[in-house]
């Protein structure tokens, strides 16, 4: 029991460690207050589940695989290839072969909550054609994420069927909290004024909670890159990139989202 409550106390992917390597902060700063996607949580088993053998061998099994991927991996990897985990899809992915993307909230800088993708009823008047996921977990990321996203409002800014969302996601249990996680979110980035002037707006939302099963479900390992998928009206994944986006990927994912404009 000892042994197991000094493996619960382990704090998962600190990211204070990286403040600590000197040869690494110019490439990978601190994450400021507005937007403190980099705070992890320290997790606690559910006092409920002390008792139930399936829960505390799920939680071991967690603990065990966050922590023999840490922080380092991740900044071994942006070495070799700067955050550019796979290539981006050339053509896009057929209806048939496509995956769901798993639904998860997330809340604007006003509060309001909304689930994502916005797809849970395809016959909707407000489901877009084409939905640009674009993923942040840390800072680090946001370079990477605008590479793509402003090509996006440029190519689709006029469009009424299409989406654009940016979200942050914050997994630190102490700024989930209410209040904390209230004030937060007012003083959180928001999108630019020119920006809402187009049909197509950079949607900036953030998701607060545990992610792991989501990260999991995504293949998403690197938490130091940015992460975009392509989405049509059901949900469904048809394309989808990561890191700084490449002249060529940039002409891929406009191609793919005029062809999803184009499906009846």
């Amino acid at each position: 029991m000892l042994r197991f409550r000094r493996l619960l106390s382990v704090a998962p992917r600190n990211v204070n460690s990286i403040s600590s390597l000197k040869g690494e902060e110019k490439l990978f700063p601190v994450i400021p207050l507005q937007n403190p996607s980099q705070w992890t949580s320290t997790r606690f088993l559910d006092i409920y589940q002390m008792g139930n053998k399936e829960a505390i061998e799920k939680e071991r099994a967690r603990l065990k695989d966050e922590m023999n991927r840490g922080y380092f991996a991740d900044i071994s990897e942006m070495k070799q290839h700067g955050g550019k985990i796979s290539v981006a899809n050339k053509i896009i992915i057929p209806a048939m072969a496509a995956l769901k993307f798993p639904t998860f909230e997330a809340n604007y800088t006003d509060g309001a909550s909304l689930k994502l993708p916005v797809a849970s009823d395809a016959s909707k008047s407000d489901v877009p054609k084409a939905t640009l996921l674009c993923l942040s977990f840390r800072a680090s990321s946001q370079p990477m994420v605008n590479s793509w996203s402003t090509p996006f409002l440029n190519a689709f800014g006029h469009s009424n069927d299409v989406r654009l969302y940016e979200v942050s996601f914050i997994d630190s249990w102490l700024l989930t909290r209410s209040p904390i996680k209230k004030l937060l979110l007012k003083i959180m980035r928001k999108p630019k004024p020119e920006e809402k002037q187009n049909a197509l707006q950079r949607r900036i939302v953030y998701s607060f909670g545990d992610h792991y099963y989501f990260r999991k479900e995504l293949k998403i390992l690197n938490l130091l890159t940015g992460y975009i998928f392509l989405l049509d009206k059901l949900g469904r994944i048809r394309w989808q990139g990561s890191g700084l986006a490449t002249q060529d990927e940039l002409s891929s994912l406009i191609s793919c989202t005029s062809l999803l404009l184009e499906e009846k």
